[in-house]
């Protein structure tokens, strides 16, 4: 390919995760650079100069650790426009991507699919048998010198025949499905699409065709749903009263899933038993209960952030701009451009 008609592809900050290697052999087909920004302020002023001193920019890369920029709209990005033809980014999740305006202006938008699914599946495990062995309690009672005294020690829950009802059933559920099958737990699912008759096979999967019946038959519900306008509130006051009474909840989607009022009236009435929370609504000051309650096992949006998740997700950003100009259709769009 001409040096000169490389497609000019532009970073976000540094990749730190993907290789030397990797970059090199990426230059011999694209023009590599990478904008110094380290937030939003910084990216607006930058951004605008590099386009005009280099040319316009064909791809543009977003890597994970978002918060310092968002959002992505169109007040950040519009000096992209309309040289940019795709703009992908290391999170599986978009709410803070204005999708809307880069469709408007022919630019895909391509997320992360498979990046974080299996370390975020790992958390949800994690979460699950804390929220079933109430850690949080025993740690806080072994530090506070009282060992097992705490409230609700002994005995606590075994996974073992428990029915985890996952809500969201791709690559994150479907990795927590394989990991809860060693933990001897019977999986149902709801999704927007059922999965092929293979696929439950091999996942021990049994599908329920309306939300309310997979609450009404699970020990332990774990979203992993995206958050868009259909899963906003998904969780609410009716969703609650449809859960068993003590069911085990946790959450690694998004905070904004769940209705958070509703959620502490159940946590405090007993319908949630205990819950584990990597998400919450208001990141990173969540509601002071959730800091506060020792029915909740919580992390700070830890799920997708290991040294291999971070690999791999900045491997798809690049590999779908590789797919675009190989293909003229990137890997994973989550919009199609006409």
């Amino acid at each position: 390919m001409n040096v000169d008609r490389k497609p000019r592809v532009v970073c976000l900050g540094e990749p730190k995760y993907i290789g030397d290697e990797y970059l090199k052999e990426f230059s011999n087909s694209f023009n590599y650079s990478v904008l110094p920004a380290t937030n939003r302020a910084e990216t607006q002023a930058l951004l605008p100069k590099d386009i005009e001193a280099n040319g316009p920019i064909a791809a543009f890369i977003i890597r994970m650790g978002t918060p310092p920029f968002e959002p992505f709209d169109e007040d950040l990005l519009k000096s992209l426009a309309p040289g940019c033809r795709i703009i992908t980014s290391a999170s599986a999740g978009f709410n803070e991507f204005d999708v809307d305006w880069m469709a408007s202006q022919g630019i895909y938008f391509c997320n992360t699919v498979n990046a974080v699914a299996e370390a975020t599946a790992d958390m949800a495990i994690f979460l699950t048998l804390a929220a079933l062995r109430n850690t949080t309690n025993a740690e806080k009672s072994a530090r506070n010198g009282i060992w097992r005294k705490g409230a609700n020690l002994v005995p606590t829950r075994d996974p073992s025949g428990l029915t985890l009802g996952i809500v969201g059933m791709g690559s994150i559920g479907k990795y927590l499905a394989k990991k809860a099958l060693a933990f001897n737990m019977k999986i149902k699912y709801y999704n927007r699409r059922q999965l092929s008759d293979d696929e439950e096979e091999k996942y021990s999967a049994t599908y329920c065709s309306t939300l309310h019946e997979l609450l009404g038959s699970s020990d332990v519900v774990s979203l992993n749903c995206p958050l868009n306008d259909a899963t906003t509130g998904l969780i609410g006051a009716a969703e609650f009263a449809a859960m068993k009474d003590g069911v085990f909840l946790v959450n690694t989607a998004r905070g904004a899933v769940i209705d958070e009022k509703a959620f502490i009236n159940a946590l405090e009435s007993g319908k949630v038993a205990r819950a584990g929370l990597d998400v919450f609504i208001n990141e990173p000051s969540p509601d002071p209960y959730f800091l506060k309650s020792d029915k909740v096992t919580i992390q700070p949006h830890l799920g997708g952030l290991t040294d291999s998740a971070f690999h791999k997700a900045e491997k798809e950003c690049f590999e779908n701009i590789r797919a675009f100009y190989t293909t003229g259709k990137p890997n994973s769009p989550v919009r199609e451009i006409s």
